[in-house]
């Protein structure tokens, strides 16, 4: 299978939009619809939910896109392994992050690396939580940065810093009378959730934080991807969950952010890697990592 049909199918799911993601790619529209016509035929299951208004990914479609991501970054590697040896790094680090995560604080580590060890090679991908970990157990990856710490046998995780839950809300909704939304309102509405196998490894965190309030969930479809959840929001299919700073990167002009009334819930990033001796590279970044973070005294052993 050409490695070009599964970027259009991402850049079709990512957008869910046919147009969006011809644009995106830089390609007329009708190529993107007939490569993905001859993809679902190809594979034997249907990928998308198609209507004269909308598309959307089937449950086949939003597993098959945390694969198609999977493969696509282990070229990448590939590839900047190549280059990094060929321009004489001196070491490199191969760093997963998931979509959910607050870049901001990703962007100031990435920064402190770059300024304090210029000759280390630091590539960065975009991969879900269970990809992150069979890329660490298979040493395509270094470090994973996840919403989740429920690794398995060979992996740790710790705990790096922690970011409030805030409800994503769209345009023109009658929650945006508050400055602040109290859970229990936000409950009124129907929910769009992470699903139980997102991405992020979000939904057991988030799930923790509406199972103490006192309404039931009106639930009305569960994403694997934040990128489908804003999608979905914005479209006013109902309300999400997730952390302001990552949203209000992304700058969509259909959704808009809210803080949780009262003391907001905390969500918890983790770090995961091997629990073998990591490399040096590895250890004056997660020193780094630490310093930046954690509070003085916190720091664990490395």
């Amino acid at each position: 299978m050409e490695l070009r049909l599964l970027r259009y199918f991402v850049a079709v799911a990512e957008e869910l939009h046919f147009a969006r993601a011809a644009e995106r790619l830089g390609v007329e529209q009708s190529p993107v619809s007939r490569a993905m016509r001859n993809l679902e035929a190809t594979l034997g299951v249907q990928l998308f939910d198609r209507s004269a208004h909308q598309t959307r990914l089937t449950w086949a479609g939003q597993v098959f896109l945390g694969e198609c991501r999977r493969v696509l970054a282990t070229v990448e590697q590939a590839v900047s392994a190549a280059k990094a040896a060929a321009q004489g790094y001196q070491g490199y680090l191969r760093i997963a992050i998931c979509d959910s995560l607050a870049q901001p604080h990703i962007a100031t580590l990435l920064a402190r690396s770059r300024e304090e060890e210029p000759e280390l090679e630091i590539r960065v991908f975009e991969l879900p939580f269970a990809q992150q970990l069979k890329g660490l157990h298979n040493d395509l990856l270094d470090i994973g940065f996840a919403l989740s710490d429920a690794v398995s046998e060979g992996l740790v995780a710790e705990p790096v810093w922690t970011d409030p839950l805030s409800v994503i809300v769209p345009v023109r909704h009658p929650l945006l009378a508050h400055a602040e939304v109290p859970l229990d309102e936000a409950l009124k509405f129907p929910l769009v959730l992470c699903h139980p196998d997102a991405g992020s490894g979000c939904h057991h965190q988030i799930q923790a934080v509406l199972q103490g309030a006192s309404k039931p969930l009106k639930l009305v479809d569960q994403v694997t991807s934040l990128g489908v959840m804003l999608t979905l929001v914005g479209a006013g299919y109902g309300l999400g969950f997730a952390i302001a700073s990552q949203v209000q990167t992304l700058n969509r002009p259909d959704i808009t952010v809210r803080p949780l009334a009262g003391t907001p819930p905390m969500l918890s990033t983790y770090l995961l890697r091997r629990s073998a001796e990591p490399s040096e590279p590895m250890k004056r970044f997660l020193q780094r990592a630490r310093e930046e973070f954690l509070p003085k005294g916190d720091e664990p052993a490395s």
